[in-house]
C-alpha cells in the first residue's frame, strides 16, 4: 500500500480491518511512502508487529516489491471485511478486479484500475505488464489474458452503493473512491467507521474474537491490554503465546505475579510450571505442576509433565511414580503411559555387563524410546559405529541429552576416556527447552567448564527453521564455552557451520569443522554391509508435520495437491509406499486419501529395528523425503534421493554433496510436475543415479575417516580399523 501524510488515518483503518477480519494472518504490511518521517508510522506500528516501510514515489512500486514471492496490493481508502485466504493461496500470475467504467461511444467498458487491488506473483510480472497496469487508458490486460480476473467482492467499489444500499455480505474488500462519509452511502460509511477506534479498544476487539489467532499478533496486542486491564485469564493467554514462541522468561514474568498460590487456577499453574521447567527452575516448576495436578481435568497432563521433570533431573523412581498417578487419573492417557513404560525398573534377568568406566566413551545424544522418530534411533548407533563395531554398554556410557548435568552426572562423564556429543540437530531452541544452555544439551556453563574428559561435538546440526524465533543470547554464551572446551567441534553441514560461526567470537570460528552425519556413510560403517544385487520396484515417500506452520505457511493445500499430481504419475511405474518415521508423519496418508482419493501403503519405520530400517531403504529404488534423515539414511545406504525442502538443513546437505537439484521446495509453484519429472529421470537411469550417490558419498567418507583417526588419538583408542 502507498500513502502520503493525508492517507495515514486511512492506513490505520485499513490495518485494523485486516487484523480484525483475518485474525490468523500475520504477513508483512509493506507501506510505501514518498519520504515521510519514520515517526509518522508509530501509530500503525502499534497495530501490527510486521510493518515494513519503504520509500517510493508512487503506488506502482507495490507491483515491483523486492524480497517477496506474493504481493497483495491494497489502497488506504479500503477496508477489509472478509477472509483474504484465497488471495494468499494464489500461486500464478497477476490477478485483479476489472471495474466497469462509464459507458462511452463503444458502450460499457471494463478495465483494471491502477489504484485497485492486485495480487502479484512477482516472478510472473514483467516490466511491460507493470507499466500497463499503471495506465488506466491502455489496453485491457484481462481481455488480453495477461491478468486473471478476480471476483468483484475483492475490490468492491463503494460508489455502487449510492442511495444507502447495504454492503453485500460477500464483500471482502470495500474501496472508497471518494470521502468515506459522503452522504448517500450510510451502510458503506458504517463499515468504515467500525474500524475507527482507539488502540485499547482495538486490542480488546482482537482479544474478544472467537476462534484461533496468529500468535505474533497476540504477542503484539495482548501485553498492552494486560497492562491496561490486568486479569488472570488474559495473563494466561499472554503467557501461552510467549510459551509458544519460546519466550519462557517473559511468560513467567507475566503469570507468576497473578497466580501465586491460588488454588482456583490450575491451568495457570500448569502453564507456569511448564515455563519454569523450560528455564531449568525445576523445584518451582514441580510445585506449580503439583497444584495443577490437583484438578481432575488436568491431572493426567500435569502428571505427565511431572514425570518428564523428574526424569530430566535423574529421578527415575519419582518419574515412574508420577506416571502411575497420572494413569490412575486416566488409564488411557498416552503421555503418562509413555513415561510409565520408559521409567519401568529393569526386568530381572541376565544383562550384558557394562565395561569399566575408563574403557568407555560417554555418549550424549537423543536416544529414541518407544514409537519415536526412527531417525533418532538410527543416528546414535551410526555415531558409535564410527569408533568401532561394538556399540553396546561395554564400550559406551549413555547420557541422555535432555537430562540435567548435575554434579553426579559430571562425575560420571569425567570418569570416561572421552565424551562424544551428537549427532543430530541439537542446536535447536525447542523440543525440550532448558534455561542452562538454550540448546538441547541440558548442561550449565559452570559444569561444562569443569569437564576434564576430552570432549568431541560430532556431526551436530543447527536446526532452526527459517523464520523461527530464537532468543540467542544464552545460547551464544553456552556455545562459546562449548567450543572452548571441545577437543573437536564438528558440524554436519556447511550451512550449520556458517550459522554457528556467526555466533562466535573471531578467535573461535576456525575451530568449527565439517563432520558429515554418519548416517550418510552407513555403507562404510555397518559391519558386513553388502550393496543389494537387486532392488525392489519401490519408491518410498516421507513427510514431516512438526512445526507445520513453519514448514508450509499458507501452502499446505497447494503442497498436498502437487504431491497428489506427482504420485499419480509415479504409481504408473513403481510401487509407491509411505515411510513414516514417527506416528505423526502418517497425517500425510490420511490427508491425501481424504482430499485426493489416493491411498498409500505405510511402512511404520518407528516400529522397526535399525537393521530393518536400513534394509528397507537400501532396497528401494528411490526415496522422496522431507525429514532430514529420510534423505540422509537412504543416501547412506546408496539409494537415490529427492528431498522435499521445508527446512534449510535439507538444502544444506544437498549443497554439501554437490547435488542441489535433488531438492525441491515445498513452496515450488510447479512442485508436482517437477517432482514427477526428476523422479522419473532417476528411475529411468537408475544405475547412473546410484553411481552418483556412491560418488558423492566418497567425499563424506574421506572426511569422516580423517576425523575419526584424529579422535581415536584424542581418546586414546589406537589406530582406525580398516574399513571399505
Amino acid at each position: 500500500m502507498h500513502t502520503d501524510e493525508g492517507g495515514l488515518p486511512g492506513l490505520s483503518v485499513l490495518v485494523r480491518s485486516l487484523v480484525l477480519t483475518n485474525p490468523r494472518v500475520c504477513e508483512d504490511v509493506v507501506v510505501l511512502h514518498p519520504g515521510l518521517p519514520d515517526a509518522s508510522f508509530d501509530a500503525v506500528r502499534r497495530l501490527h508487529p510486521r510493518v515494513v516501510t519503504r520509500r517510493a514515489e508512487d503506488r506502482g512500486a507495490a507491483l515491483r516489491l523486492e524480497g517477496y514471492d506474493t504481493v497483495v496490493a491494497l489502497g488506504t481508502a479500503s477496508v477489509v471485511l472478509g477472509d483474504l485466504g484465497e488471495l494468499l493461496r494464489m500461486r500464478f500470475g497477476v490477478a485483479a478486479v476489472p471495474q466497469v467504467l462509464s459507458p462511452g461511444e463503444d458502450g460499457e467498458r471494463r478495465a483494471v484500475l491502477p489504484d485497485g487491488l492486485f495480487v502479484v506473483q512477482c516472478a510472473d510480472l514483467d516490466e511491460s505488464l507493470a507499466e500497463r497496469l499503471c495506465d488506466p487508458g491502455g489496453a485491457d490486460p484481462v481481455a488480453d489474458g495477461e491478468v486473471t480476473p478476480l471476483d468483484a467482492r475483492y475490490d468492491f467499489l463503494a460508489r455502487r452503493l449510492y442511495g444507502d444500499l447495504p454492503v453485500p455480505a460477500r464483500v471482502a474488500v470495500l474501496r472508497f473512491t471518494g470521502p468515506a462519509d459522503a452522504p448517500g452511502y450510510g451502510p458503506a460509511t458504517e463499515a468504515w467507521r467500525r474500524f475507527e477506534m482507539g488502540d485499547e479498544e482495538f486490542r480488546a476487539a482482537y482479544r474478544a474474537l472467537p476462534g484461533g489467532k496468529h500468535p505474533d499478533l497476540l504477542a503484539h496486542l495482548a501485553p498492552p491490554l494486560l497492562r491496561a486491564r490486568p486479569s488472570l485469564d488474559l495473563a494466561r493467554t499472554v503467557a501461552d503465546v510467549y510459551r509458544g514462541q519460546g519466550r519462557y522468561d517473559e511468560a513467567v514474568e507475566v503469570l507468576a505475579p497473578v497466580v501465586a498460590d491460588r488454588l482456583d487456577a490450575p491451568r495457570c499453574h500448569e502453564t507456569l510450571g511448564v515455563c519454569l521447567m523450560a528455564l531449568s527452575r525445576y523445584d518451582e516448576a514441580e510445585a506449580h505442576l503439583l497444584l495443577a495436578a490437583a484438578s481432575p481435568d488436568l491431572a493426567p497432563r500435569a502428571f505427565a509433565q511431572l514425570a518428564r521433570l523428574a526424569r530430566l533431573c535423574g529421578r527415575e523412581a519419582d518419574a515412574h511414580a508420577y506416571a502411575l498417578e497420572g494413569l490412575a487419573a486416566d488409564p488411557t492417557d498416552a503421555g503418562c503411559h509413555a513415561w510409565y513404560t520408559r521409567t519401568r525398573p529393569d526386568v530381572p534377568g541376565p544383562r550384558r555387563p557394562e565395561g569399566a568406566a575408563d574403557e568407555q566413551l560417554a555418549h550424549v545424544a537423543l536416544f529414541a524410546e518407544g514409537r519415536e522418530n526412527a531417525g533418532d534411533r538410527v543416528l546414535p548407533e551410526a555415531v558409535r559405529l564410527c569408533f568401532g563395531a561394538d556399540t553396546g554398554p561395554s564400550r559406551w556410557h549413555p547420557q541422555p541429552v535432555h537430562r540435567l548435568v548435575d554434579e553426579a552426572a559430571l562425575e560420571e562423564l569425567n570418569a570416561r576416556r572421552g565424551v562424544v556429543v551428537g549427532g543430530g540437530g541439537l542446536f535447536l531452541p525447542d523440543t525440550s527447552p532448558n534455561g542452562n544452555s538454550h540448546w538441547q544439551w541440558n548442561v550449565p556453563d559452570e559444569l561444562l567448564a569443569r569437564l576434564t574428559a576430552p570432549l568431541a561435538v560430532f556431526a551436530v546440526g543447527y536446526n532452526v527453521f527459517d523464520g523461527q524465533r530464537y532468543r540467542r543470547g544464552r545460547f551464544a554464551q553456552s556455545l562459546r564455552v562449548l567450543v572452548e572446551r571441545s577437543a573437536f567441534f564438528g558440524l554436519r553441514n556447511h550451512g550449520s557451520i556458517e550459522r554457528v560461526r556467526e555466533l562466535l567470537p573471531a578467535s573461535l570460528r576456525d575451530r568449527v569443522r565439517y563432520q558429515p552425519c554418519p548416517t550418510t556413510v552407513a555403507r562404510h560403517l555397518v559391519p558386513g554391509w553388502t550393496d543389494p544385487a537387486e532392488r525392489s520396484d519401490t519408491v518410498l515417500v516421507n513427510c514431516a508435520y512438526d512445526r507445520a506452520g513453519l514448514r508450509f505457511g499458507h501452502d499446505y493445500g497447494h503442497f498436498l495437491a502437487q504431491l497428489a499430481t506427482a504420485l499419480r504419475t509415479l504409481r504408473d511405474r513403481a510401487d509407491v509406499r509411505y515411510a513414516a518415521h514417527m506416528p505423526a508423519d502418517e497425517r500425510f496418508v490420511h490427508d491425501l486419501r481424504r482430499e485426493h482419493g489416493i491411498a498409500l501403503p505405510v511402512e511404520q519405520l518407528y516400529d522397526m529395528p535399525n537393521d530393518a530400517i536400513r534394509d528397507l531403504y537400501r532396497r528401494a529404488r528411490l526415496v522422496i523425503g522431507m525429514r532430514g534423515h529420510a534423505g540422509m539414511i537412504p543416501f547412506g545406504c546408496g539409494t537415490p534421493i529427492l528431498s522435499l525442502v521445508s527446512h534449510p538443513k535439507l538444502a544444506y546437505f544437498l549443497t554439501d554433496v554437490g547435488h542441489p537439484e535433488w531438492g525441491l521446495s515445498v513452496h515450488d509453484r510447479r512442485l508436482g510436475p517437477r517432482l514427477a519429472e526428476r523422479a522419473s529421470a532417476l528411475l529411468d537411469d537408475h544405475a547412473a543415479a546410484v553411481a552418483d550417490v556412491h560418488g558423492a558419498q566418497e567425499a563424506l567418507w574421506r572426511t569422516t575417516r580423517s576425523n575419526i583417526g584424529e579422535l581415536r588419538g584424542t581418546f586414546g583408542l589406537g589406530k582406525t580399523p580398516e574399513r571399505d
